[in-house]
């Protein structure tokens, strides 16, 4: 009895161990960031550049090729007011996040179906696009090493590697 209450003892000490060593944090976390007036939030999956090209044609996200913009699970945007997004009039709620890069102009693009993985649907949602801009790439002084989407006040930044680009948010009624 002795040994099998010290044998249950080891292995239980075991397969905490492994667990504990498992816990490691993701590659690409889950970032949740607001406007500071807090009318803005953005959830996305945040990735690292990790030496890796990342735009191009021989980047991670192909030019002209729709990316979710982010990691894992498509970044959504919650407005909590009507906003003209980039000049386009977007009802307050809940969106999926999706950009065209290209190497001097991105299509940023509004959907209105959430639960999206990646962009691999896209193609089958695109009918419930509620907007898209065309904003200009500005070159960042020294690359970003993490995907960074920064909503503020009256825009929204999207930096990673060598790229920004930003989106002019105004509250609905707002000159």
């Amino acid at each position: 009895m002795k040994k099998i209450s010290a044998f249950l003892i080891i292995l239980f000490a075991m397969v905490s161990m492994a667990q504990a060593q498992e816990k490691k944090p993701p590659m690409s976390p889950r970032v949740t960031t607001e406007s500071p007036d807090r009318s803005i939030k953005v959830a996305y999956g945040q990735p690292s550049k990790r030496g890796r090209v990342i735009f191009g044609d021989k980047g991670l996200e192909k030019y002209g090729k729709v990316w979710r913009t982010g990691a894992n699970e498509a970044t959504e945007i919650t407005f909590k007011n009507d906003v003209m997004f980039g000049g386009k009039m977007v009802k307050a709620g809940t969106y999926t996040l999706y950009t065209i890069p290209n190497e001097k102009e991105w299509t940023v693009i509004l959907n209105s179906t959430l639960g999206q993985w990646g962009a691999y649907d896209y193609d089958k949602i695109k009918g419930s696009d509620v907007a898209q801009v065309k904003v200009p790439v500005s070159a960042a002084k020294t690359p970003i090493e993490k995907l960074t989407i920064t909503p503020a006040n009256s825009s929204i930044t999207i930096a990673w590697d060598n790229m920004t680009v930003s989106v002019p948010v105004q509250k609905h009624g707002q000159s």
